[in-house]
């Protein structure tokens, strides 16, 4: 899986399904509830943390029905697999203000959908019209997007089905803000991630009235290194693969930040990494 995922980490799967449209899935999900088989789907990878020794069940991606999208005047219909980068680029050339916030956000729009990607002020849950889900035994459901349960980094649409496909609202607007605005957060991203290094972007939720990477970079854990795995001394809410990386290493790293940074201030800080297969929980 180190292949599939933006940390270049992970062992293998026991199955990898790419699923062209509903059908594939219909088929895969009922084949392996037969098989008693457990699955994930699984988008560009790029907020996922696969154990060393792999997942034992199937992962599934979506395939060519699914990297689709069309603007219909001020609504923004696609796929679950588009890449949000493809979206963001397409509303910006048409003149439609909305996903400015997504630019430089990495994975795909079902990934962005699933955690409510966006920044601190913006996310995606507040530009969704309405979510189409594959529930497994059941089909296609739509949810309106006011139906979701948005949280901050997080919805509850997994826990509903996959998400195959949603209409965003982009409505028009004025060019040369647009592209301000997109330039202006794209220097930021440039200016305070590590772009340069394989990792799953921030590692921790921001606490209510706080900042993880301020409270990280306060315990004096910025830069400190275990195995291949790295706090990033450029912002400390990011662990980087600085080269031979392990899950192990990364967990080891995630467990030494948490415990130091509820001694020093007694706050636990929450993984936004999603993590795949078996890990050691001590």
């Amino acid at each position: 899986m180190s292949r599939h995922t933006t940390y270049r980490i992970g062992g293998p799967a026991a199955l990898l399904i790419d699923c062209d449209s509903v059908p594939d899935l219909a088929a895969a999900t009922s084949i392996l509830a037969e098989e008693g088989v457990p699955w994930r789907v699984l988008g560009k990878g790029s907020n996922v943390l696969v154990s060393d020794d792999g997942y034992n069940g199937a992962v599934l991606t979506l395939g060519r029905d699914f990297k689709r999208h069309a603007l219909e005047d001020e609504r923004l219909r696609t796929g679950a697999g588009v890449i949000l980068a493809a979206v963001v680029r397409d509303a910006f050339s048409a003149g439609r203000t909305g996903l400015e916030f997504a630019v430089g956000v990495p994975g795909t729009v079902g990934g962005a959908l699933a955690m409510n990607a966006g920044s601190r002020d913006e996310w995606i849950g507040t530009i969704v019209e309405s979510v189409t889900l594959f529930v497994p035994g059941q089909g296609l459901v739509g949810v309106r997007g006011p139906e979701v349960a948005w949280g901050y980094r997080r919805s509850d649409l997994t826990a509903r089905g996959i998400i195959v496909e949603a209409a965003l609202r982009v409505l028009e607007g004025d060019e040369v803000h647009i592209r301000r605005t997109m330039e202006a957060s794209l220097r930021r991203r440039k200016r305070s991630q590590p772009l340069g290094l394989p990792s799953a972007g921030s590692v921790f939720v921001n606490p209510e009235s706080d900042s993880a990477g301020r409270l990280i970079e306060a315990a004096g854990l910025k830069g400190v290194r275990i195995g291949g795995a790295q706090v990033s001394d450029v912002h400390a809410n990011f662990i980087v693969n600085a080269g031979g990386a392990t899950a192990a290493d990364v967990v080891a790293l995630v467990k030494l930040i948490r415990d130091t940074v509820k001694e020093t201030n007694g706050i636990e800080l929450r993984p936004e990494v999603r993590f795949l297969g078996s890990f050691d929980e001590s």
